[in-house]
């Protein structure tokens, strides 16, 4: 596998475990019904333009991972202490593996973009969007 890939599938598995009530996916919509643990939706983001070290040749990515998470909690007055507790482990667990179990140089996690979601026939819901950024190099950008 390639580096990226291999960093994307460690950030999947750490969501997961950090949030294990929810429904944790790479790459799907989001679902039309929201489960009571929540719903995160990983996608592979954009590693963006690297800088290029010559020697060793390698190529440094700060590649941001985006997440889309929403919680539709049974008290619609508790949406947003459900939204943050379905993010605060995810925050936890970066900070207690900033390397990544090895594959990064640093990773790290943008403030979540939130906002209220109605869905047709629920009570009203809370989303956000956010971004992991995982700092990594690698010496061939395809593997």
């Amino acid at each position: 596998m390639s580096k990226r890939e291999d960093v994307i599938q460690a950030v999947v598995a750490l969501v997961s475990a950090a949030a294990p009530g929810a429904m944790v996916s790479r790459d799907q919509d989001k679902p039309d019904e929201i489960p009571a643990g929540g719903v995160i939706v990983i996608h592979d983001g954009d590693p963006g333009e690297p800088t290029i070290d010559l020697s060793p040749l390698t190529w440094n990515y700060s590649h941001r991972i985006h997440l889309e998470a929403a919680i539709q909690p049974d008290d619609p007055a508790t949406r947003h202490v459900a939204l943050a507790a379905l993010l605060s482990p995810i925050g936890v667990a970066i900070k207690a593996d900033r390397g990544l179990g090895g594959l990064c140089d640093f990773l790290a996690v943008e403030a979540p973009d939130t906002d209220d979601m109605d869905l047709d026939g629920a009570e009203t819901g809370r989303w956000a969007d956010l971004y992991i950024v995982a700092d990594y190099a690698t010496t061939d950008p395809l593997n």
